[in-house]
């Protein structure tokens, strides 16, 4: 099981290079980041945890891009994982989305990962022209033709929401191949959905309780679609607890990330150092 950071990146307090270097530096594994491009102030989509228009954290309104974000801490780190927990790749446009995650994968030497999701905040997606009820259609189709792109010699792809003829597309990802995460509710059909089109699954904050349950129903529903392969599972964390990390590992958690605070940077690397200093027992750095 490896051990990685999840950083809400704001437009203050320590930057994604500087905390990328500095959990690299302290024998992590992984450096993910959100997205949202924006938040409307008049919105329909109540948040999953608040339960209705507020927001528990004012950083979704100040959420930095996520791939320049990456790009930043790929240029001052050689080893770590570089990815999304959770990207919207729904809104933008699939082709310059793909050139822009092989991009990164390219200039990093084969870092990237895509945490991805259907998106909660409906009334943002409906800016960019996504239906809410539509989603993880077009989801779907972003990921297949974004995988198209990064993989074939002249990609092509027609569906309702991606729809292009036959094409070139280089950089080609220097990983044979990106693994795509979806970060969604541990459901039967959130874990169908993951079964057919992704390589894992990253948990929600608010389901580290029922998590073992959840990995056996993930297990079922892999099983059911035939896949021969073992899904990547990406649990969120609070604080280290060595009991509950030895079971999540036992039961094929693959990974853990721990969130940073929202502090200045001397302040997060502290927190670093105290972090790893309890981890060291559990296996870091893997």
């Amino acid at each position: 099981m490896r051990f990685g950071i999840v950083l809400f990146t704001s437009d203050r307090n320590i930057s994604p290079a500087a905390a990328a270097k500095g959990a690299e530096d302290r024998g992590f594994a992984s450096f993910f980041v959100p997205e949202h491009t924006h938040i409307p102030v008049k919105r329909e989509a109540a948040h999953p945890t608040t339960g209705d228009a507020s927001l528990p954290d004012d950083r979704y309104t100040r959420t930095l891009d996520p791939w320049v974000a990456l790009g930043t801490a790929a240029a001052v780190t050689e080893r770590i994982e570089l990815s999304t927990a959770v990207a919207l790749p729904t809104e933008h446009d699939p082709i310059t989305l793909a050139k822009t995650i092989a991009t990164l994968d390219h200039l990093s030497g084969g870092r990237v990962s895509l945490g991805a999701g259907f998106g909660w905040n409906t009334d943002e997606l409906a800016d960019h022209g996504i239906p809410g009820a539509k989603r993880r259609t077009a989801l779907r189709e972003y990921i297949e033709a974004m995988r198209a792109l990064w993989t074939e010699e002249e990609a092509s792809y027609d569906g309702e929401f991606v729809k292009f003829g036959p094409s070139w597309a280089w950089p080609k990802p220097t990983q044979d191949k990106i693994d795509v995460l979806i970060g969604t509710a541990g459901t039967e059909k959130g874990f169908r959905w993951i079964a057919r089109s992704a390589d894992g699954w990253i948990t929600t904050p608010y389901e580290q309780d029922l998590l073992l349950e959840r990995l056996q129903l993930l297990r079922k529903v892999w099983q059911e679609a035939e896949r021969t392969d073992t899904p990547r599972v990406v649990a969120l964390a609070g604080k280290p607890d060595p009991a509950q990390l030895t079971s999540w590992a036992e039961a094929g958690v693959t990974d853990v990330l721990f969130g940073l605070p929202d502090k200045p940077e001397a302040d997060v690397l502290a927190y670093l150092d105290r972090l790893s200093a309890k981890l060291a027992p559990l296996g870091l750095p893997a």
